[in-house]
Formats: structure tokens, sequence, C-alpha cells
């Protein structure tokens, strides 16, 4: 089924592509939304940088998942980080450094893509991707989800304490994540003034 817009939220950025004729073509649209969102997360996944130490790279994807999400929705979002996640455990070897599967420390992370893509999503369709200050917040939040699942994921994973996890999976990467707020913070108003001197 096509993925419609709700009356009354506040568009997103996907819902400003061209729509489709059909019911057939609105359907395509919105598997190639789903599918580019992932896709994208797959690619990013490849910048990938290990830390000494950790078993949790410094990658694009993190910051290619929050974008996807904001720039697709909340419902197209989910969808396009669960096929990420989906697809990537099936054996598909878009993780970080081309990695596959679900026997990785680091898998949290991948789940709390999709958490984190549905948060920024539903924000955005509040309009918090139209000035920077309200982006960062947003970005903030969907970058504490990640960590929220990620974090005691790898703390499982590892038979650590959580405090030992925070070390090896959290603190190391704020500087990081300070960094896409920033980006993230230019990005995406500046996308939106783009829209409004086209339209």
């Amino acid at each position: 089924m096509a993925i419609a817009t709700p009356a009354a939220a506040t568009p997103v950025l996907a819902d400003l592509l061209p729509q489709a004729g059909s019911r057939f073509g609105a359907q395509a649209r919105e598997l190639a939304l789903v599918a580019g969102g992932a896709a994208v997360t797959g690619l990013a996944a490849q910048l990938s940088v290990a830390v000494p130490g950790s078993p949790v790279p410094v990658t694009g994807q993190t910051f290619a998942a929050l974008l996807v999400g904001t720039a697709l929705g909340t419902r197209r979002g989910i969808a396009a980080l669960g096929l990420y996640l989906l697809a990537g455990m099936a054996g598909l070897p878009w993780f970080a450094g081309g990695s596959s599967g679900f026997a990785m420390p680091s898998l949290g992370y991948v789940i709390g893509f999709v958490l984190a893509a549905g948060l920024v999503g539903a924000l955005a369709r509040r309009g918090a991707d139209r000035s920077p200050l309200r982006t960062a917040g947003a970005m903030l939040l969907g970058t504490l989800a990640i960590y929220a699942v990620g974090v005691p994921y790898l703390a499982a994973s590892l038979h650590v304490p959580l405090a030992r996890a925070a070390e090896l999976g959290l603190y190391p990467y704020l500087v990081g994540d300070a960094l896409k707020l920033v980006l993230a913070m230019g990005a995406l108003p500046l996308a939106w003034k783009l829209v409004r001197r086209a339209s």
C-alpha cells in the first residue's frame, strides 16, 4: 500500500518529490524511497574507521540514518532502516565495513537506527527540520535513541557492565556526533530554503 501523508501533518522533504499519477506508480515511488533510504545508509556505512580497543567503528551510517528518517518521515524512515537492518542480518554486506549478520556486538546500534528514524521522522512532521536549533534538537534526540539501544546491547553482547559499555561505545564518539549535529543544522534548513526558492 502507498504511504499517504496525513492531512494535518507538515510535509517532509520526500513529500515534495513529484507524485505518481497512478496507484501502481504511487506504490513504486514509496518502495523506491524506502529502498533508496536503506541504500544510502548502506553506502554511508562503508565510510568506516576502526576505534582502537572498541568493537564499534566510526561510520557515516548514523548520520545517514538520521537524515533518511528526517527526509522520509516516520513510516518511510522506519521502513527504510528496518529494511537496512533485516537485509544486513540476512547476509547483505552493507553494515559497517561490508559486514553482515546478527552476531556482532554493534548490532544494537543498527537496531537503534530504526527507532531513531521513526523519532526524527515524527519530529520532522512537526517542522523540526526547518530551523537550525530545532534540527539540532531532533538530531540530538535521534542520537540518544541510538545509544539507548546500542550501549545496553553492547554491554549484553560483551558481558560487561553498562559503564564499561559506555566507555567502549559512547564516550569516544561524542565529538563526532557533535560534528554530525552541526552538519545537519546547516544541511536540512538549507534544503528547505532552496525548496522554498524553487517553488
